[in-house]
């Protein structure tokens, strides 16, 4: 498609400002809470990534498209982002192994993205005051219009979307003859975290978010697993219940992202909405335990409040971000229980926090010989 034959787009914030563009092609309009993500690659698993649902993805990286797609690369049943928001869109793509163009992609899943945008320009702007809800339009609707429409959607604070993203029925993955068995609440779970649980020897039945413990625990899991997940834990009242119960079993539990932060939640600390939220695959921790760095993939707009986390009897900060400070990781010190703000499965992303699937594997066979 040339360049002069797309017609004009356009995205608008809540506060009213106005960025222009134009459209990949496909006619129509977006909301959602407009957020933008660092990484320079990966943008599939980003795109499909449930922890994004409800979200206009803007990306910093100046080429988006280029590689085209591959279903291996999917962290779930499709695309997951409200919308899209770049600089340079491919039309066309180079690698050998790609399985289709991401403009037919997108026509799949009828998302609405806009290109040639000043994404420097918009991320500063977004960095300066926060994110906020917006729409992307591409189909001529009046602006005066298109500001009713956006005053009418939700804020994120307050917002449960996880049962937006989660599976209606329970279902299994890996080996049912593995040496453990795991029960997973999906909150938004990504496929990578399963790929990585799997191989370590792991059969796995993922239950949707609302299922009572009592059903989690028929399975006789030898472990817990809360996942990642779009939205603001604090409306996740039943979920936190589920994770008390989780914990009073004396099985080990793991929690990552959303499950972090419902973890805290179980244990009475709050959390809170973030002025941006964290969304790369080059943002810096510091193991406390270690004294070692690690650059860790994330994806979030909701953080655990570190000072009620550092007053509680029982908790500990295991993990903080370098950059401001913000909690990355807990364990609980009577509990066998432990959760990290970021994503260890890095799909996109750097390795360096795998081990964490490690040592939740070694503490299930370590409960296992000790109940024997």
């Amino acid at each position: 498609m040339k360049y002069t034959t797309r017609p004009q787009a356009l995205i608008l914030l809540a506060d009213g400002t106005l960025f222009y563009g134009k459209s990949i092609g496909i006619s129509g309009t977006t909301f959602g809470e407009v957020c933008f993500n660092t990484g320079m690659t990966g943008y599939q698993e980003v795109f499909t990534d449930p922890s994004y649902f409800g979200q206009i993805m803007v990306t910093t990286n100046a080429h988006i498209g280029n590689y085209g797609v591959n279903a291996n690369e999917t962290e779930s049943d499709g695309i997951k982002i409200a919308g899209l928001v770049c600089k340079n869109f491919s039309f066309t793509h180079s690698r050998p192994d790609a399985e289709g163009d991401l403009l037919n992609y997108f026509m799949q899943h009828n998302l609405v993205a806009i290109a040639d945008v000043d994404t420097r320009a918009l991320v500063s702007y977004i960095r300066d005051n926060g994110a906020q809800n917006a729409v992307i339009c591409s189909d001529g609707t009046p602006i005066e219009e298109l500001k009713k429409q956006l005053a009418r959607v939700p804020d994120m604070n307050g917002l449960e979307l996880a049962s937006k993203v989660s599976t209606t029925e329970a279902y299994t993955y890996g080996d049912s003859t593995a040496s453990f068995k795991i029960a997973a609440l999906d909150l938004g779970i990504k496929r990578n975290i399963l790929r990585n649980l799997a191989k370590r020897d792991c059969f796995i039945k993922v239950f949707p978010y609302d299922t009572a413990f009592e059903s989690l625990a028929a399975f006789n899991p030898d472990g817990y697993f809360l996942s990642n997940g779009p939205g603001d834990p604090d409306p996740l009242v039943q979920v936190q219940e589920t994770a008390r119960q989780m914990i009073t079993s004396n099985k080990p539990v793991f929690g990552i992202c959303l499950g972090h932060q419902i973890l805290a939640l179980a244990n009475g600390v709050k959390t809170y909405k973030m002025f941006n939220g964290h969304r790369g695959i080059n943002h810096p921790v510091m193991n406390i335990r270690t004294g070692k760095g690690e650059i860790t993939s994330q994806n979030h707009g909701f953080a655990v409040n570190r000072e009620e986390l550092e007053a509680h009897p029982d908790l500990m900060i295991t993990h903080y971000h370098l950059n401001d400070n913000t909690v990355a990781g807990m364990r609980m010190q009577s509990k066998n229980c432990f959760s990290v703000q970021y994503h260890p499965e890095a799909s996109p992303g750097p390795h360096d926090s795998s081990y964490l699937f490690d040592e939740f594997v070694a503490a299930i066979e370590a409960n296992k010989k000790e109940t024997v």
